[in-house]
């Protein structure tokens, strides 16, 4: 199989699952959750709401992520699992056109499992990164998928925004009927773009195994033995450690930026167009970071990307005017992509290349267990100060200790 087939490919499920978290976790839903889910809640309780959601989904995954990762290396079938994980994604994400008006428990039940099957296919996506893309094109080709995804999500969110704008055109009733819509169509966006990755995408099949009661008895003892295995890898804990902490806040901001723009009274078509900005701003400035690693490294393109957002959240905790949020908006989509691609490919050189799904499973694990934490943080925060903008700046925290334990990680050394 064509190496570059395989790239591309593996690079479009990015494009197609972005449908997902800019709609889904950055777009409508915090708006929907807020306006028609929560009506007649006070903006600081649906705040808690959807931060708790948020928490307990990436919780399941926390609990998840590792023993998956070790059945999939098991089996020899990553690709079958991110399959299965996107099948239930796309079904929960297109449940949500049914909820109605006041039912936030269920619209938050499904939106939990949505990010469930979201996430839990990203393990096994991130996972087939060593398979389509030799060592020194690992970063160019983190940075493609982040790119496509930038793009791929943006345009879907054009085409929501437009509908939202102008219900009539599309022969809808009224904006909550297009925002609900967008919801299916977030779904469908999902599942036809998977197709390259299905087609395009192939992974070596040493000793695979079938699926029995047992392979969880053995994906349990290989977490035991990968844990062991990566606290002797220095660099890849310290990492781990850092990644934990900087990429909290990083995840915090893309699903809590709508509702924080909207309790600060911001209006909600000036929120989406700050999206809008930060989708497409994100497309070029992912494929740039991506030549940035390659030629500086990618420890130095992840320093850059958080020197941006130490000036975003502390610019975000004073601003006053929704130009600023566009501002801002820039500013992340400069930085948002590059610190996710180079992360993946940082992480990537580290790690044994036939163990890829069992090691990504402790990274997306890092990454989820911080997601319990920092929305829970900014909403409790809100809440207890009655002020939102005291919960942005506590994030700062976490991108300046990310910041300084990356700083002990060489990635040259073992």
């Amino acid at each position: 199989m064509n190496q570059q087939r395989q790239k591309w490919g593996w690079a479009m499920y990015d494009w197609a699952n972005s449908a997902f978290a800019t709609i889904i976790i950055a777009g409508f839903f915090p708006l929907f959750f807020k306006e028609y889910w929560n009506v007649g809640i006070p903006v600081t309780e649906s705040t808690f709401r959807l931060g708790l959601t948020n928490s307990l989904a990436s919780l399941m995954v926390v609990l998840m992520a590792p023993v998956l990762g070790a059945v999939a290396d098991y089996l020899g079938r990553r690709k079958g699992m991110l399959l299965l994980f996107a099948a239930f994604g796309i079904m929960m994400t297109g449940g949500l056109y049914l909820v109605g008006e006041g039912q936030w428990l269920l619209a938050a039940l499904l939106y939990a499992l949505a990010l469930v099957g979201f996430s839990g296919s990203n393990i096994f996506y991130d996972s087939l990164l060593p398979f389509v893309s030799d060592r020194e094109e690992v970063d160019k080709t983190s940075a493609l998928g982040f790119a496509l995804g930038y793009l791929g999500g943006g345009l879907l969110l054009a085409l929501s925004v437009l509908m939202s704008l102008y219900p009539h055109a599309f022969g809808l009733a009224d904006t909550a009927a297009a925002v609900r819509l967008s919801f299916v169509l977030a779904a469908i966006w999902w599942l036809v773009f998977t197709v390259p990755l299905v087609l395009y995408v192939r992974e070596p099949r040493n000793h695979p195994h079938a699926l029995t009661a047992a392979v969880f008895t053995v994906g349990f003892k290989r977490i035991r033995e990968t844990l062991h295995e990566i606290r002797q890898l220095r660099n890849a804990w310290i990492f781990l450690l850092a990644y934990w902490l900087y990429i909290d806040g990083v995840d915090t901001i893309v699903r809590m930026a709508v509702d924080y723009g909207l309790s600060l009274g911001f209006d909600k078509k000036g929120l989406i167009m700050a999206l809008l900005i930060t989708q497409f701003t994100g497309f070029p400035a992912a494929l740039l970071f991506g030549q940035l690693g390659s030629r500086f490294g990618p420890r130095a393109g992840i320093y850059l990307a958080l020197l941006v957002y130490v000036i975003v959240t502390a610019w975000g905790a004073m601003m006053e005017s929704v130009w600023e949020f566009y501002i801002l908006a820039f500013c992340i989509g400069l930085a948002q992509g590059g610190i996710q691609a180079l992360s993946r490919s940082l992480y990537a050189r580290m790690i044994p290349v036939g163990r890829t799904a069992e090691f990504f499973g402790f990274y997306n694990m890092m990454g989820k267990f911080a997601a319990i934490l920092g929305p829970l943080l900014m909403g409790w925060v809100g809440a207890m100060t009655a002020n939102p903008r005291a919960g942005i700046l506590s994030l700062l925290v976490l991108f300046v200790g990310g910041g300084l334990l990356l700083l002990k990680v060489q990635p040259e050394q073992p």
